[in-house]
Protein backbone atom coordinates (compact mmCIF):
# COMPACT_ATOMS: atom_id res chain seq x y z
CA UNK A 1 0.00 0.00 0.00
CA UNK A 2 2.79 2.53 0.98
CA UNK A 3 4.84 1.69 -2.36
CA UNK A 4 1.61 2.24 -4.53
CA UNK A 5 1.20 5.60 -2.71
CA UNK A 6 4.59 6.15 -3.00
CA UNK A 7 4.98 5.74 -6.45
CA UNK A 8 1.66 7.56 -7.03
CA UNK A 9 3.32 10.59 -5.51
CA UNK A 10 6.50 10.41 -7.45
CA UNK A 11 4.63 10.60 -10.89
CA UNK A 12 2.47 13.25 -9.38
CA UNK A 13 5.81 15.76 -8.77
CA UNK A 14 6.90 14.50 -11.82
CA UNK A 15 4.04 15.61 -13.88
CA UNK A 16 4.12 19.11 -12.33
CA UNK A 17 7.91 19.29 -12.45
CA UNK A 18 7.28 18.51 -16.46
CA UNK A 19 4.00 20.76 -16.98
CA UNK A 20 6.19 24.15 -14.78
CA UNK A 21 9.30 23.12 -17.59
CA UNK A 22 6.96 23.62 -20.50
CA UNK A 23 5.92 26.91 -18.69
CA UNK A 24 8.55 28.39 -18.77
CA UNK A 25 9.93 27.60 -21.71
CA UNK A 26 6.73 28.46 -23.12
CA UNK A 27 6.44 31.80 -21.50
CA UNK A 28 10.62 32.73 -22.73
CA UNK A 29 9.31 31.87 -26.29
CA UNK A 30 6.42 33.89 -26.35
CA UNK A 31 7.79 36.95 -24.25
CA UNK A 32 11.18 36.66 -27.13
CA UNK A 33 8.70 37.27 -29.69
CA UNK A 34 6.46 39.37 -28.63
CA UNK A 35 9.85 41.78 -27.55
CA UNK A 36 10.78 40.73 -31.59
CA UNK A 37 7.46 42.31 -32.79
CA UNK A 38 6.96 45.34 -30.39
CA UNK A 39 11.06 46.16 -31.26
CA UNK A 40 10.04 46.45 -35.30
CA UNK A 41 6.70 48.07 -34.87
CA UNK A 42 8.35 50.54 -32.58
CA UNK A 43 10.98 51.11 -35.05
CA UNK A 44 8.74 51.20 -38.19
CA UNK A 45 10.57 48.15 -40.18
CA UNK A 46 9.57 45.68 -41.96
CA UNK A 47 11.13 41.98 -42.44
CA UNK A 48 13.19 43.08 -45.16
CA UNK A 49 14.09 46.49 -43.72
CA UNK A 50 15.65 44.94 -41.17
CA UNK A 51 17.34 42.51 -43.40
CA UNK A 52 18.59 45.15 -45.09
CA UNK A 53 20.38 46.93 -41.94
CA UNK A 54 21.90 43.95 -40.69
CA UNK A 55 23.79 43.77 -44.36
CA UNK A 56 24.64 47.25 -43.59
CA UNK A 57 26.12 46.54 -40.07
CA UNK A 58 28.07 43.39 -40.94
CA UNK A 59 28.71 43.52 -44.47
CA UNK A 60 32.80 43.52 -45.47
CA UNK A 61 33.69 43.00 -41.96
CA UNK A 62 35.85 40.10 -40.79
CA UNK A 63 33.29 39.35 -37.64
CA UNK A 64 30.17 38.93 -40.07
CA UNK A 65 29.99 35.30 -40.73
CA UNK A 66 29.94 35.11 -36.94
CA UNK A 67 27.34 37.22 -36.49
CA UNK A 68 25.68 36.00 -39.40
CA UNK A 69 25.42 32.43 -37.54
CA UNK A 70 24.19 33.85 -34.27
CA UNK A 71 21.49 35.90 -35.94
CA UNK A 72 20.29 32.38 -37.52
CA UNK A 73 20.69 30.72 -34.74
CA UNK A 74 18.52 33.26 -32.62
CA UNK A 75 15.94 33.62 -36.02
CA UNK A 76 13.66 30.47 -34.61
CA UNK A 77 12.92 31.68 -31.63
CA UNK A 78 11.00 35.30 -32.96
CA UNK A 79 10.08 33.47 -35.69
CA UNK A 80 12.31 35.41 -38.39
CA UNK A 81 11.70 33.96 -41.33
CA UNK A 82 14.41 31.36 -42.78
CA UNK A 83 14.34 32.51 -46.55
CA UNK A 84 14.83 36.18 -45.82
CA UNK A 85 17.91 35.40 -44.11
CA UNK A 86 19.27 32.50 -46.50
CA UNK A 87 18.50 35.46 -49.00
CA UNK A 88 20.93 37.73 -46.89
CA UNK A 89 23.78 34.81 -46.82
CA UNK A 90 23.90 35.12 -50.44
CA UNK A 91 24.08 38.48 -50.50
CA UNK A 92 27.05 39.01 -47.61
CA UNK A 93 28.87 35.64 -49.03
CA UNK A 94 28.14 35.02 -52.20
CA UNK A 95 26.95 31.51 -53.89
CA UNK A 96 30.24 29.57 -52.67
CA UNK A 97 30.77 30.51 -49.32
CA UNK A 98 26.76 31.21 -48.34
CA UNK A 99 25.76 28.06 -49.41
CA UNK A 100 28.28 26.98 -46.68
CA UNK A 101 27.52 29.10 -44.31
CA UNK A 102 23.96 28.94 -44.57
CA UNK A 103 24.06 24.91 -44.31
CA UNK A 104 25.70 25.35 -41.15
CA UNK A 105 23.52 27.89 -39.91
CA UNK A 106 20.29 26.63 -40.80
CA UNK A 107 20.71 23.18 -39.53
CA UNK A 108 22.24 24.40 -36.13
CA UNK A 109 18.86 26.56 -36.14
CA UNK A 110 16.46 23.72 -36.90
CA UNK A 111 17.87 21.98 -34.06
CA UNK A 112 17.76 24.54 -31.19
CA UNK A 113 13.53 24.76 -32.73
CA UNK A 114 13.20 21.26 -32.86
CA UNK A 115 14.81 20.93 -28.95
CA UNK A 116 12.22 23.74 -28.19
CA UNK A 117 9.62 21.37 -29.39
CA UNK A 118 10.77 18.60 -27.93
CA UNK A 119 10.48 20.60 -24.24
CA UNK A 120 6.67 21.27 -25.15
CA UNK A 121 6.02 18.36 -26.57
CA UNK A 122 4.34 15.37 -24.43
CA UNK A 123 6.21 13.23 -21.77
CA UNK A 124 7.74 10.16 -23.15
CA UNK A 125 5.47 7.04 -22.73
CA UNK A 126 2.17 9.04 -22.08
CA UNK A 127 -1.00 7.53 -23.32
CA UNK A 128 -3.88 9.25 -24.59
CA UNK A 129 -6.98 7.61 -23.57
CA UNK A 130 -9.40 9.74 -25.31
CA UNK A 131 -11.94 7.35 -26.92
CA UNK A 132 -12.32 10.36 -29.72
CA UNK A 133 -11.85 9.71 -33.33
CA UNK A 134 -10.19 12.79 -34.49
CA UNK A 135 -7.84 11.87 -30.96
CA UNK A 136 -7.54 8.36 -32.05
CA UNK A 137 -6.53 9.50 -36.21
CA UNK A 138 -4.13 11.96 -34.72
CA UNK A 139 -2.40 9.63 -32.44
CA UNK A 140 -1.90 7.21 -35.02
CA UNK A 141 -0.75 9.51 -37.48
CA UNK A 142 1.93 11.16 -35.07
CA UNK A 143 3.00 7.44 -34.30
CA UNK A 144 3.70 7.12 -37.93
CA UNK A 145 5.77 10.09 -38.23
CA UNK A 146 7.91 9.05 -35.52
CA UNK A 147 7.93 5.26 -36.52
CA UNK A 148 9.06 6.84 -40.59
CA UNK A 149 11.13 10.29 -39.01
CA UNK A 150 13.25 10.33 -41.86
CA UNK A 151 11.48 10.03 -45.04
CA UNK A 152 8.98 12.00 -43.16
CA UNK A 153 11.45 14.81 -42.97
CA UNK A 154 13.00 14.94 -45.93
CA UNK A 155 9.45 14.69 -47.80
CA UNK A 156 8.62 18.00 -46.06
CA UNK A 157 11.79 19.72 -46.60
CA UNK A 158 11.16 19.38 -49.80
CA UNK A 159 7.97 20.38 -50.56
CA UNK A 160 9.58 24.07 -48.69
CA UNK A 161 7.00 23.50 -45.75
CA UNK A 162 7.10 26.70 -43.06
CA UNK A 163 11.27 25.65 -41.96
CA UNK A 164 10.34 26.43 -38.34
CA UNK A 165 7.07 24.56 -38.68
CA UNK A 166 8.75 21.27 -39.74
CA UNK A 167 11.44 22.13 -37.41
CA UNK A 168 8.84 22.77 -33.88
CA UNK A 169 6.01 20.38 -35.12
CA UNK A 170 9.25 17.75 -35.55
CA UNK A 171 10.18 18.25 -31.81
CA UNK A 172 7.06 18.28 -30.06
CA UNK A 173 6.09 14.89 -31.75
CA UNK A 174 9.52 14.05 -30.44
CA UNK A 175 11.03 12.43 -34.20
CA UNK A 176 14.34 10.96 -33.58
CA UNK A 177 16.72 13.70 -34.00
CA UNK A 178 19.59 12.05 -36.11
CA UNK A 179 16.96 11.06 -38.76
CA UNK A 180 15.77 14.95 -38.34
CA UNK A 181 18.86 16.36 -38.77
CA UNK A 182 20.09 13.98 -41.87
CA UNK A 183 16.47 14.58 -43.24
CA UNK A 184 16.62 18.43 -42.68
CA UNK A 185 20.48 18.59 -44.33
CA UNK A 186 19.76 16.69 -47.62
CA UNK A 187 16.18 18.00 -48.14
CA UNK A 188 16.78 21.60 -47.50
CA UNK A 189 19.78 21.98 -49.51
CA UNK A 190 17.80 22.50 -53.06
CA UNK A 191 16.13 25.33 -51.25
CA UNK A 192 19.12 26.89 -49.54
CA UNK A 193 21.32 26.89 -53.04
CA UNK A 194 18.11 28.08 -54.54
CA UNK A 195 17.67 31.19 -52.37
CA UNK A 196 21.64 31.50 -51.82
CA UNK A 197 22.07 32.08 -55.53
CA UNK A 198 19.38 34.71 -55.38
CA UNK A 199 20.74 36.86 -52.66
CA UNK A 200 23.92 36.23 -54.76
CA UNK A 201 22.63 38.50 -57.64
CA UNK A 202 21.34 41.37 -55.61
CA UNK A 203 22.58 43.69 -53.74
CA UNK A 204 19.57 44.80 -51.62
CA UNK A 205 17.37 42.36 -50.21
CA UNK A 206 14.98 45.52 -49.67
CA UNK A 207 14.65 46.36 -52.86
CA UNK A 208 13.11 42.91 -54.89
CA UNK A 209 14.59 41.24 -57.52
CA UNK A 210 15.04 43.68 -59.98
CA UNK A 211 17.98 43.83 -61.62
CA UNK A 212 18.52 40.27 -61.18
CA UNK A 213 20.84 37.79 -63.73
CA UNK A 214 18.18 35.73 -65.78
CA UNK A 215 20.34 32.87 -65.62
CA UNK A 216 20.43 33.25 -61.73
CA UNK A 217 16.94 33.14 -61.72
CA UNK A 218 16.39 30.38 -64.23
CA UNK A 219 19.09 27.76 -62.03
CA UNK A 220 16.61 28.92 -59.09
CA UNK A 221 13.78 28.14 -60.30
CA UNK A 222 14.67 24.97 -61.86
CA UNK A 223 16.25 24.26 -58.37
CA UNK A 224 12.90 24.85 -56.95
CA UNK A 225 11.10 22.62 -59.29
CA UNK A 226 13.34 19.84 -59.53
CA UNK A 227 12.98 19.58 -55.43
CA UNK A 228 9.14 19.37 -56.27
CA UNK A 229 9.71 16.55 -57.99
CA UNK A 230 11.58 15.02 -55.95
CA UNK A 231 9.42 14.90 -53.39
CA UNK A 232 6.53 13.84 -55.46
CA UNK A 233 8.58 10.56 -56.72
CA UNK A 234 9.26 9.66 -53.13
CA UNK A 235 5.39 10.21 -52.19
CA UNK A 236 4.59 7.85 -55.12
CA UNK A 237 6.86 5.05 -53.96
CA UNK A 238 4.92 4.28 -50.59
CA UNK A 239 2.25 2.27 -51.12
CA UNK A 240 -1.05 3.96 -49.14
CA UNK A 241 -1.82 2.44 -45.84
CA UNK A 242 -5.12 1.98 -44.41
CA UNK A 243 -5.54 3.56 -41.08
CA UNK A 244 -8.83 3.46 -38.97
CA UNK A 245 -10.12 7.60 -39.31
CA UNK A 246 -13.45 9.10 -38.04
CA UNK A 247 -16.21 7.41 -40.09
CA UNK A 248 -14.69 4.18 -40.44
CA UNK A 249 -11.47 3.22 -42.68
CA UNK A 250 -9.58 5.72 -44.19
CA UNK A 251 -6.78 5.15 -46.44
CA UNK A 252 -4.22 7.96 -45.66
CA UNK A 253 -0.55 7.04 -45.72
CA UNK A 254 2.50 5.14 -46.96
CA UNK A 255 5.32 4.73 -45.04
CA UNK A 256 6.43 8.02 -44.79
CA UNK A 257 3.66 9.44 -42.48
CA UNK A 258 2.93 11.78 -45.43
CA UNK A 259 -0.68 11.37 -46.92
CA UNK A 260 -0.79 10.80 -51.06
CA UNK A 261 -2.47 12.58 -53.02
CA UNK A 262 -6.44 13.22 -52.98
CA UNK A 263 -6.28 11.34 -49.06
CA UNK A 264 -6.98 13.95 -47.48
CA UNK A 265 -9.53 16.59 -48.35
Amino acid sequence: MSTTVLSAEQERRSSTVVWLQRGIVAGIWISAIVSWQIHQSSNGLSTTETAQRFIDTVGGSWWGVFAYVLVYLARPIVLFPASILTIVGGILFGPVVGVLVVVVAANASAMIAYGVGRLLGRTPGAHDESDDDTTSFVRRWSNRMREHSFETVLIMRLLFLPYDLVNYVSGILRLRWLPFLLATALGSFPGTVSFVLLGASIDRVDEGLGGIDPAILVASVVIFVVSLVLARLLRRRQPPTTVTGVTGTTGVTGTTGIPPEGALP
